[in-house]
């Protein structure tokens, strides 16, 4: 008779725990936005939501990891859709359809952690706070590591010896990082607006790549320096839709 009961109660306990997770998240932004990362405190964030600094280190180990938490949610959830991509999307496609996935949560989600005017105000402050900015590129690091390795699995190659994933893995983080520059300083506060830089910037990676940029003709090119493991492509991959 009491399994029952026991059940709605852990689920209301759960749901509390991600409330309170969230205020915390949304009250530590809009601080950091208003009166700067460095000058805001730990306590100023637990008073904001009326709890107490020992129940925000129940959800934060530091205050630096509250102004990822947006990020780390949408990380995940990008890393989780690129491992349920089809396989035979090509790479770059699962990587671009992947990322479609998360800026779809992210316009449709009822939680503040991927609400997408959260996001776009996290982006914001790690652009204009130094601190953040270089712990945010240690972390692009590790995710960067995590979907080379799933890259290789997908494709069935040695990470370790072929150059490919960890090439398309960087290659793809670069253009949405030189899409996320653009979209602040040009400061247009619109996740359309984000999402369409980088799939312009996405556009305009083979072009880029391919060789002449409308110099002249006959422009010289760099030949292969070798035929080493990485070299040559499984299938094709460009950055158009397959």
């Amino acid at each position: 008779m009491e399994a029952p009961a026991t059940a709605p109660r852990t689920g209301l306990r759960q749901r509390k725990k991600q409330r309170t997770r969230e205020d915390l998240v949304e009250a530590g932004i809009r601080l950091f936005l208003e009166q700067g990362y460095e000058q805001t405190t730990v306590d100023q964030i637990a008073a904001a939501v009326e709890v107490s600094q020992r129940t925000f280190f129940r959800y934060f180990a530091t205050k630096e990891d509250l102004a990822f938490g947006a990020v780390i949610v949408a990380e995940e959830l990008f890393y989780e859709e690129l491992c349920r991509r089809p396989p035979q999307e090509s790479p770059l496609t699962a990587l671009r359809r992947a990322a479609r996935v998360v800026h779809e949560e992210m316009r449709n989600t009822t939680s503040t952690t991927v609400d997408s005017g959260l996001h776009l105000s996290v982006v914001r402050l790690i652009e204009s706070t130094p601190s953040l900015l270089a712990a945010h590129l240690r972390r692009a690091e590790e995710l960067e590591e995590r979907v080379a390795a799933e890259l290789a699995r997908r494709e069935g190659v040695d990470l370790s010896a072929d150059l490919r994933p960890r090439l398309v893995t960087a290659v793809f983080t670069a253009a949405c990082r030189a899409a996320n520059r653009v979209w602040n300083s040009e400061g247009v506060p619109s996740l359309d607006a984000m999402v369409q830089l980088i799939e312009r910037h996405l556009d305009q990676l083979q072009p880029a790549l391919a060789g002449d940029w409308g110099r002249r003709a006959g422009a010289l090119e760099e030949p292969p320096a070798s035929s080493a493991p990485g070299t040559p492509a499984t299938r094709a991959d460009t950055t158009s839709e397959e």
